[in-house]
């Protein structure tokens, strides 16, 4: 069975993302710095606006090209739906931890993946996660006022939690989301959310694997990604560097695309030149000044797992990798 990959956390190769590609489509496909290699089917890109979403905006990407290549048609899914049930799982791994754990916009590629397999998904159309008269999605009071709720619940526990609290929870994610209906139509049938994803989308959670890179766990076995965003410990598939590089630009070019979780605040970083190189972290390179035929610094797996356990290569933003350019 051939599986779609999600990469966590950040490795340094020239791709394009779906992203990169939308909002600077002129320096990246006509740029004479570079050679088009592949650029497989995608979707056009969503804007995440004021949320911390990326997680759930890239893996979507990816899902939404996999049912191109599938030849299943061209879908527009909804991300607020996934982003409103993984609060969901939030609130209650928050609540059973007694607070001590991460509670926040971010998550992370798997997310969507088991929150598709368990609650199903949605049209675009049929749920944009805004609550009528709003056009913006912006979730900072929100979240604050989620988490505000879940600490007065724990602060307050000394008795049994009221079983009925999650119901609380939901008025304030329908104040500031809007209400989820129970089905929608598609094609004019009506669906709930779990037989679209089913019956439609042709939905597996086992399609899709993650992947990663680092030596302080052993190759060829999975573990638990030690990131702020994983808050549901979900496990990755541990590979030597140079084989995920590999896996990356075999996987493009048999025509998959691949999420991509990474460190864009570094400074080989240039989203508007549509590059992602390594200079050395204590290098002071003007940003503008960066060029595609510039030298990088040498890079192993032992340094970059220093600037993992440096917290100097963290994961800040996901992405959907879609083309392979030289």
């Amino acid at each position: 069975m051939k599986r779609i990959i999600l990469f966590p956390v950040l490795f340094f190769v020239a791709i394009i993302s779906n992203a990169q590609l939308q909002a600077v489509k002129s320096d990246i496909i006509v740029s004479p710095e570079f050679t088009l290699l592949k650029n497989n089917a995608a979707t056009t890109v969503k804007n995440q606006e004021r949320t911390g979403t990326c997680w759930a905006y890239s893996t979507t990407s990816l899902l939404e090209s996999q049912l191109l290549k599938n030849n299943a048609g061209t879908f527009d899914l909804s991300e607020m739906f996934t982003v409103r049930n993984i609060y969901i799982e939030k609130a209650k791994n928050y609540i059973l931890r007694l607070g001590h754990a991460q509670f926040g916009e971010g998550g992370l590629g798997h997310d969507v993946i088991r929150s598709i397999s368990k609650y199903g998904a949605m049209t675009q159309e049929s749920y944009n996660g805004l609550k009528p008269g709003d056009s913006t999605l912006d979730h900072q009071k929100m979240v604050k006022e989620l988490k505000d709720y879940l600490d007065a619940l724990i602060k307050a526990s000394g008795h049994p939690l009221a079983q009925d609290w999650l119901k609380g929870y939901n008025n304030i994610l329908d104040n500031y989301m809007g209400t989820v209906p129970a089905s929608f139509t598609y094609n004019g049938k009506a669906y709930t959310p779990t037989e679209f994803a089913k019956s439609v989308m042709k939905f597996n959670a086992d399609d899709y694997v993650n992947i990663t890179s680092f030596t302080h766990q052993p190759y060829y076995q999975s573990f638990v990604v030690q990131v702020p965003d994983n808050f549901s410990n979900g496990n990755y598939y541990n590979l030597p560097l140079n084989e995920m590089i590999d896996l990356v630009k075999s996987a493009i070019n048999g025509g998959y695309s691949i999420m991509w979780d990474a460190d864009v605040s570094n400074n080989g970083f240039r989203t508007t030149k549509g590059l992602a190189l390594f200079f050395d972290p204590s290098a002071k390179i003007p940003k503008d000044s960066i060029r595609a035929d510039m030298a990088e610094a040498k890079w192993d797996p032992a340094i970059r797992q220093d600037l993992y356990e440096e917290l100097v290569t963290q994961d800040d933003h996901l992405m959907h990798i879609t083309g392979l350019e030289k």
